[in-house]
């Protein structure tokens, strides 16, 4: 028994591993270590052959048992943990971006569902310009939820260079606003696949854009900018990518090397405009996507005053490091702002416990988002109210401003 085991060597640190008994080559007498002669040694900073993983330091083996599939794996949790579902948000909650249009038929619908979320205001950013954005505010302010629902309006960059495009866009984005819209959305295909009257794409950072930005910030809206994915998509798509399961499941998410600029170029054109326009109230949808490095996260928020983060779309960043994330939101308490993109009233209950509880190892609600559980950040009152309204209604005065 004893031979079979790892022997410490106390000195400098050193850890030497003894011979293993003949009987199990891997060392250790535990039930259910593999049979012998299965294994194979791998060296320092070198990984396991495909099918096989570390079972002993620097020796790998393959299961006695063909192994299920990503998409089959589903083992069943068996830690006891105490829960505390939250239904109802605790405060209410300004969702700065939806894609959920308000219209007389589904209004009724919408609200009750929001009503049981405590969600008081959805922002949808799909707006629109011209008569479909006068049409979807029109719509609002004769209903009977007058309160309950904003606009953003969006700018067409077809001809963008030219001083015809320059006139025409500025002069629909202040009617946009004259109507009813209380900010800008500028959607990811700026940057990726949008091209200027000459042809080559449209970077977010050329100054031919910079009248509109101007613009905003005379007229007192922010401009909620959605640059680029996840940074995953832009890289292979190999067993290292911890988004390969969605990457598989919609393959038209990657973006190939070959036919788009590398995400760091689109991150580098982002914060340059962000820089050059430093009167212009902007908000990096999806956490910019820095929720996986608070660093850069605080880095771009301590160089940038005029930047805002919100949480749509990737709230599995902040429930797999909850420690690192409430320290975050404690610091830039002021400076993040609640978002959910997709209108879903049963994924909204996540958002809720991420935030408010200190529940451990739970569900997300996409497994090919993230496999991993989430843990909860227990937020106080104070920054939980910030979160869910507050800063929305500092930044955006076209939000009702009574009544919370």
């Amino acid at each position: 028994m004893r031979g079979s085991r790892l022997r410490w060597w106390a000195g400098a640190g050193v850890i030497l591993a003894a011979v293993v008994t003949a009987r199990n080559p891997l060392g250790g007498d535990e039930a259910g270590q593999g049979r012998q002669g299965q294994g194979v040694q791998i060296q320092p900073g070198q990984e396991c052959p495909p099918g096989m993983t570390e079972v002993r330091h620097l020796r790998c083996q393959a299961p006695n048992s063909p192994p299920p599939s990503i998409v089959d794996y589903r083992p069943k949790s068996t830690v006891v943990a105490q829960e505390h579902l939250v239904p109802k948000a605790k405060f209410p909650v300004v969702d700065i971006h939806s894609h959920q249009r308000a219209t007389a038929q589904n209004m009724a619908t919408l609200i009750g569902e929001m009503d049981a979320l405590n969600l008081r205001v959805l922002v949808n950013l799909s707006g629109g310009s011209g008569d479909s954005l006068r049409q979807n505010v029109d719509t609002i302010r004769n209903g009977p939820y007058k309160d309950r629902f904003r606009a953003f309006a969006n700018v067409s960059w077809n001809g963008a260079g030219t001083p015809e495009w320059s006139a025409r866009e500025t002069a629909a984005l202040r009617q946009a606003v004259k109507d009813g819209a209380i900010g800008l959305k500028i959607f990811k295909d700026l940057g990726l696949r949008t091209t200027k009257a000459d042809g080559s794409r449209l970077k977010l950072d050329d100054p031919v854009l910079d009248p509109i930005f101007q613009l905003c910030a005379e007229l007192n809206i922010p401009v909620l900018v959605h640059t680029a994915d996840p940074a995953q998509f832009f890289e292979p798509i190999d067993h290292h990518n911890e988004r390969w399961l969605e990457l598989g499941i919609f393959p038209g998410r990657a973006y190939p090397p070959d036919r788009n600029p590398p995400f760091e170029t689109l991150m580098g054109e982002r914060d340059r405009l962000f820089a050059r326009n430093p009167k212009t109230r902007f908000i990096a949808a999806h956490f910019g996507w820095h929720g996986n490095d608070f660093g850069r996260a605080a880095h771009m928020l301590d160089t940038m005053p005029n930047v805002y983060l919100e949480v749509g779309a990737v709230l599995y960043e902040f429930g797999r490091q909850p420690r690192a994330a409430a320290t975050f939101f404690t610091k830039y308490q002021d400076r993040v702002l609640f978002g959910k993109d997709t209108y879903a009233p049963t994924e909204y209950p996540y958002y809720w416990r991420v935030f408010e509880t200190t529940d451990e190892y739970f569900d997300y609600y996409r497994n090919y988002h993230a496999f991993w559980k989430l843990y909860g950040m227990g937020l106080p009152d104070q920054i939980l109210k910030k979160l869910y309204y507050q800063n929305a209604l500092r930044i955006t005065p076209g939000l009702p401003q009574t009544g919370w």
